[in-house]
């Protein structure tokens, strides 16, 4: 072992001592670069509620115009809105204008517009007047459709038409979506506080944050084989859980349903056998052409005129062959049916016998059947 000195010693805890300076050196000034152009915010503090939504009214807004430029936003509608939406356009201006807002129907290139304007006092007004016109052209009526233009209401528009590939298999869910005369969506509606709509290729959601979640969730559970009764059914248990004060801090897993995936076996269907290709020497002969035919019925070297008029003849004479044949249809429905044969019965013995005689001749027959039991019995007594 080779013993250091006291002076290498030394050195060494002079060059440990330098580094360990640099490094809190480079912290203090990664700090100071990030600290260089923050300041306090007095009027920043943890009371403050910043996801309470903010409430603008007209008299907050300056005399001036609270904005410096206009902005508009345009949408495209399919043909059949064309004429609701020239019905309404009259009241969708008068929705609009109490906002302050101006609104343009082009039948032209089949778009809508919204617009603000000088006198317009609330910023976030116009991506509301928006998502009306996009409501408005997904089929959503106009009192329903104004209900966005509400602080407190919001939308999502969800395009479903490329979850599944299959068109058989996306009608038949939407179709399970929608449920057996709208019972399942209006369940859906119930349950989640918002409005809902299938249209097409696009769900329409309208309501709260939280009920807009549920139902996006649902839908594209549906659009992955997954019903929605199973969510219908976690629903209704986390309603009634939310009703007792006692399970507020608890976790609900117990409460809630699991359900399983089940493999569910089907029949499989038997493969087509596929024809063997027959092992000819000579190939097929071709599809004769339609030269080919006329050569051969002769028509080919006729002119135009005698092929015209040879063409008629035949479309005439099945025409008439065809109303001879009708009218053959309709006589058979004028024709009398054909007279039923009386069925033949059995002729029994004494038809020709009187009630009096056929009277005598049954009670001779039942008297003379009771005279011969009392002799055998009387025979047999004697034995």
């Amino acid at each position: 072992m080779v013993k250091k000195s006291k002076k290498a010693k030394a050195g060494d805890a002079a060059e440990e001592g330098t580094e360990e300076g640099a490094a809190k050196s480079a912290e203090d000034s990664t700090e100071n670069k990030k600290n260089k152009y923050r300041k306090d915010k007095p009027w920043d503090h943890e009371g403050i509620d910043h996801w309470k939504p903010v409430s603008i009214s007209q008299e907050d807004a300056p005399k001036g115009g609270l904005l410096l430029e206009e902005s508009s936003f345009a949408t495209l509608f399919p043909q059949y809105r064309e004429q609701y939406l020239k019905q309404v356009w009259p009241d969708v201006k008068k929705v609009l204008a109490e906002h302050e807002l101006t609104a343009d129907l082009n039948l032209v290139e089949g778009s809508m517009t919204v617009k603000t304007t000088r006198k317009t006092w609330d910023p976030y007004i116009i991506i509301k007047a928006r998502e009306m016109i996009k409501l408005l052209a997904r089929s959503v009526a106009l009192p329903q459709a104004r209900k966005i233009l509400e602080d407190e209401t919001n939308c999502d528009i969800l395009k479903i038409g490329g979850l599944v590939h299959s068109k058989e298999r996306f009608v038949k869910r939407r179709q399970r979506l929608v449920g057996p005369n709208g019972s399942t969506l209006k369940a859906i509606e119930l349950l989640t506080n918002c409005f809902v709509l299938v249209q097409g290729q696009t769900v329409c959601i309208m309501g709260g944050i939280k009920g807009i979640k549920q139902v996006r969730r649902i839908v594209e559970d549906c659009f992955k084989n997954i019903h929605p009764i199973y969510h219908i059914k976690e629903l209704m248990i986390r309603r009634e859980l939310e009703k007792d004060p006692e399970l507020k801090d608890e976790n609900w897993e117990r409460f809630l349903p699991n359900f399983k995936n089940r493999n569910v076996q089907r029949k499989k269907q038997k493969a087509k056998k596929v024809k063997k290709k027959s092992k000819d020497v000579f190939p097929p002969q071709p599809t004769p052409r339609k030269e080919d035919l006329q050569m051969e019925s002769g028509e080919y070297f006729l002119d135009e005129k005698e092929r015209q008029a040879r063409q008629r003849v035949a479309k005439r004479e099945a025409q008439i062959a065809k109303s001879a044949e009708k009218k053959r249809e309709r006589a058979k429905e004028y024709e009398p049916p054909a007279a039923s044969k009386p069925k033949k019965r059995r002729q029994e013995d004494g038809d020709g016998e009187s009630a009096k005689e056929m009277a005598a001749r049954l009670a001779n027959k039942a008297s003379s059947s009771g005279k011969a039991k009392k002799q055998r019995s009387a025979s047999d007594l004697l034995l």
